[in-house]
């Protein structure tokens, strides 16, 4: 406003526009725009002069309504609200609307003005509103886009994880977990670790429509599903869901699985896990150090903050936590296993109940096995399909020396040979060797440990020392060795057997250098 005054000053010593120009270092043409706004008010310059800054403003910069707009923008304006609408419409796009315009109006704007006035209007229309949460009050959960991932040791498969984030939106204290599925029973647990890890319960629970927690969506009254209702009541927790198709209703968990992303993922992005709890430990270690990096904008960080103004208005937490427990009944198979319908994994039981009708007791940690009313098995539930769990004392014996023979690897045999002594541990090395594939050789190691027991440790290192200077390893050189007793002779008592007597036709390897 200070250099319209000074335009006023210098119009009313009649300087030229051209001088007002040189002198104020603005355009002519802002001089004249100026010149001309100032003379179309009906006020003389002297009453111009004397108008403070909010009435000289109102007539040097008039409102956009007050703009004199040309047909195409005054046309294009009126035409907006329902180009906004039909963008929201399924395959809708700013080229398709414009091609339609452009048949409407030919002489009408060029797509990239057309975009502009579009992307101008969806900012003034879609500015939003900053909710203001209040401590102990709510927590916010969902699902990460991108799973996380370890690869099984059996099979080599990598096994796709879903993750959980959950978030106090005050603080900013989450928890992040990956689960095997994200069936309602996992996410009930995965919940009440959240609970635990947080130390008290908040107020409200909120989540989008997930099928596991939301039965019916609604805007006004949701329906949700009987056990996430439960596990509420269970911990005076109130459920609360987001309007479908709304993120911005759960924006600080959706800004949360962002920072998954950077500070979770990313770190673990070129690391391999091989067991779904190796993974969960490496993203806890991951969070805990997110929660210690200080904010950007404000004091302190997200665990200080909760621990400061959050903690002490949780809920305190139940003796129990809430569980799902299932009831079945199966027939144990010949196998002396049960099938598990719902993971399609097999457990085992005493082998002398084989073709009996047992109950079973499952939840999302325990699978317990009942005939009569008494517990006959107890197994940690496992979620790989098609697979088994075993105990070894639920078997036949023929069964179990089996089962040992099927443990045996290269590892076990060393381990055994090496408490026999290193002549025969080397030996035993040599022996494993010797094939293609080593479980080839198990049975020849199985006797080289016999002969040890029979023998004695010293002879059958004696053995093996002898065996050693040979090319030939295996179960029947040591065998032969022992036998014949060639172990207890001393090296300097071995006959000379293979000494050829000198000849000139016999050459050295200096003859061939």
């Amino acid at each position: 406003m200070q250099q319209v005054r000074l335009v006023i000053h210098h119009l009313l010593r009649k300087t030229s526009h051209r001088e007002i120009s040189r002198e104020l270092g603005l355009s002519r043409n802002t001089i004249a725009a100026y010149s001309r706004r100032l003379n179309s008010s009906g006020l003389s310059l002297e009453e111009l002069h004397e108008l403070d800054d909010s009435g000289l403003a109102a007539i040097v910069y008039p409102s956009l309504q007050e703009e004199n707009m040309d047909k195409r923008k005054i046309d294009i304006m009126n035409r907006l609200p329902g180009y906004l609408e039909q963008l929201k419409r399924t395959g809708v796009t700013r080229l398709l609307l414009w091609k339609e315009y452009k048949e409407q109006v030919p002489t009408g704007y060029k797509y990239p003005q057309f975009c502009s006035i579009l992307f101008n209007e969806k900012k003034v229309t879609g500015a939003s509103f900053r909710l203001q949460y209040k401590p102990g009050d709510l927590l916010l959960v969902d699902f990460a886009g991108e799973p996380q991932s370890y690869i099984d040791k059996d099979s080599g498969e990598v096994i796709f994880c879903p993750v959980l984030v959950c978030v106090l939106p005050y603080s900013g204290r989450s928890y992040v977990v990956a689960l095997s599925n994200a069936t309602l029973p996992l996410l009930i647990k995965a919940l009440n670790d959240c609970l635990a890890f947080l130390g008290g319960a908040p107020l409200n629970l909120k989540s989008d429509n997930m099928k596991q927690i939301v039965f019916k969506s609604c805007r006004y009254e949701p329906v949700f599903t009987e056990a996430i209702q439960q596990w509420a009541l269970h911990n005076k927790i109130g459920l609360l869901a987001a309007r479908v198709r709304k993120p911005k209703d759960k924006a600080p968990v959706e800004a949360e699985v962002k920072l998954a992303y950077q500070r979770i993922y990313a770190p673990l992005r070129d690391k391999e896990f091989y067991s779904l709890s190796e993974l969960n430990m490496a993203i806890t270690e991951q969070l805990l150090e997110h929660h210690q990096t200080p904010f950007q904008k404000k004091e302190g960080n997200r665990y200080t903050r909760f621990m400061e103004e959050e903690l002490h208005l949780l809920q305190p937490l139940p003796d129990e936590p809430f569980s799902i427990s299932h009831a079945a009944e199966c027939k144990v198979q010949k196998n002396y296993h049960i099938i598990l319908g719902e993971d399609w994994h097999q457990y085992s039981v005493p082998f002398s109940f084989i073709g009996k009708v047992v109950q079973v007791v499952y939840d999302t940690d325990n699978v317990e096995i009942f005939y009569k009313h008494q517990r006959i098995a107890l197994h940690i539930r496992s979620y790989k399909k098609n697979d088994y769990t075993t105990l070894k004392e639920h078997m036949p014996e023929s069964h179990q020396r089996h089962s040992e023979q099927l443990g045996w690897d290269q590892e076990y045999f060393l381990k055994n040979a090496a408490r026999v002594g290193e002549a025969t541990h080397q030996y035993m090395s040599q022996v494993l060797e010797a094939r293609q594939y080593c479980q080839q050789t198990y049975n020849a190691c199985l006797g080289l440990l016999r002969l040890a027991k029979h023998y004695g440790n010293d002879r059958m290192e004696a053995a093996c020392r002898r065996g050693l200077r040979g090319r030939s390893f295996n179960y029947r050189t040591i065998s032969n060795i022992l036998t014949s007793g060639m172990d207890k002779l001393e090296e300097d008592q071995q006959a000379n057997l293979f000494n050829i007597p000198p000849h000139d036709n016999l050459r050295g390897s200096e003859a061939f250098e």
